[in-house]
């Protein structure tokens, strides 16, 4: 769904409107390419989510302050752990405030300080009006960023409500 939402595939049947600008961080890496250096994959995929150079030259350090991998930067992608990648890809794909914010479970990789770091950023994107459509089966943190929630199973919806109450149910049908 996240997929057909982010335009990277096309809906089967139905549609999806967006309005604004999207960030999709829908997989770890996604974007990126591994033989390049960290600095190289921040100008590729902020290319790719349709910023020009000198916007990306202009947000390259904050970019990288945040994602904490300023001795690593000019090391190929290929080097990085899967948390450094992940930092990497948040930080670009949040550095510019996207109207809407799709998060695929990304969140789980990194330390705490990170993904709390993270959180924070979300929030503060989610408090000055952007959306953010986020897939997680961590019930804590769908209650702890989300104000809403939908349970789907296998494409079936299953409640719709506030995240506490749609989090409680899920819970009690899976344990």
């Amino acid at each position: 769904m996240l997929k057909v939402v982010s335009q990277v595939l096309r809906p089967t049947e139905g549609r999806v409107w967006l309005r604004g600008q999207m960030a999709p961080l829908l997989e770890m890496g996604g974007g990126f390419h591994p033989e390049l250096t960290g600095r190289e994959n921040v100008f590729l995929n902020g290319t790719l989510l349709g910023h020009s150079r000198q916007e990306v030259e202009a947000r390259f350090e904050p970019i990288v302050d945040f994602a904490e991998l300023g001795e690593f930067i000019d090391a190929p992608l290929r080097t990085y752990s899967t948390g450094m990648v992940a930092r990497l890809g948040f930080s670009v794909a949040t550095a510019w405030e996207p109207d809407i914010l799709i998060v695929d479970e990304v969140l789980a990789v990194g330390d705490e300080a990170f993904q709390r770091k993270c959180q924070t950023r979300m929030r503060a994107f989610r408090d000055h009006g952007a959306t953010v459509l986020m897939v997680s089966h961590n019930t804590a943190m769908v209650q702890a960023l989300c104000q809403r929630a939908m349970w789907l199973d296998h494409g079936t919806v299953q409640a719709v409500g506030l995240a506490e109450e749609v989090a409680t149910q899920y819970q009690q049908a899976s344990g």
